[in-house]
């Protein structure tokens, strides 16, 4: 199971809240969630980090904000169950991969960045292909959180790594997409699974605040939105050879 950007205390609360439900309905064999922005809404630090992994969270992923809170640079480079975009430099705090040994399987998770309209310091593509060279033999199932802003740089991805991954799947514009799929040679894809917030904000802030920006074209503060908050994410099914039967879209209102 792949959860969404959780964004903020909302999100985080929420995703909390509901992961008991989650379990009962799907029996996931891991969970993978990305926590870019559980820390006021931008960032990710070791507090935030850790109450989602202590709540169940098997391995948090992250994007372009990790590094925005520069107390996390240290917890970063001491776990191994947060990662950062692979395709960062390698001097930056923290790891791009890592292999998590659970249900009798090694789960590699991997993390990229897109290089589009986002500061990467290498390809996303190239990046990958050495994280499946440095996997192999080490991991059974590999899943790659591709964070980008251009949907055309996330299928071109996808595609590149049909058949050589579990799921490539995509975070970062905080609105779900309806093209969950699994590609002709076994790689689960999606294009964007959508945030674990507020849909009665705009992508987790407060909508009066980013209409205001907009009628403006004027600096405005940002807050977390906390109206209506949904859980979303994806379930991949895997099959015996280490690429996907299925992926389903999960989108759950917390009560």
């Amino acid at each position: 199971m792949f959860i969404g950007d959780v964004v903020g205390e909302p999100g985080r609360r929420g995703l909390v809240a509901t992961l008991p439900t989650l379990r009962e309905r799907y029996s996931p064999d891991l969970i993978v969630a990305n926590g870019e922005n559980s820390a006021g809404g931008v960032g990710i630090n070791e507090r935030t980090a850790r109450q989602l992994l202590d709540a169940g969270i098997d391995v948090l992923t992250t994007g372009n904000h990790v590094y925005r809170h520069r107390d996390v640079y240290g917890y970063l480079d001491g776990t191994d169950r947060v990662v950062r975009p692979a395709n960062y430099l390698p001097s930056n705090p923290g790891r791009g991969y890592t292999v998590v040994e659970k249900a009798g399987l090694r789960w590699g998770i991997a993390n990229l960045s897109g290089n589009v309209f986002m500061n990467a310091g290498r390809s996303a593509f190239r990046t990958a292909d050495e994280v499946l060279s440095e996997l192999k033999g080490k991991a059974d199932l590999i899943m790659f959180d591709i964070h980008a802003e251009v949907t055309s740089e996330k299928i071109g991805l996808g595609w590149y790594l049909d058949g050589r991954a579990l799921a490539v799947i995509g975070t970062h514009t905080h609105v779900p997409t309806a093209d969950a799929r699994v590609l002709p040679k076994g790689t689960a894809y999606v294009t964007d699974v959508g945030m674990t917030g507020a849909r009665g904000g705009v992508i987790g802030v407060r909508r009066e605040q980013v209409i205001e920006r907009f009628l403006t074209e004027m600096p405005v503060k940002f807050e977390t939105a906390d109206e209506d908050v949904w859980v979303m994410g994806c379930l991949v099914e895997s099959r015996d050879d280490g690429l996907a039967r299925s992926i389903e879209l999960i989108m759950l209102p917390v009560s």
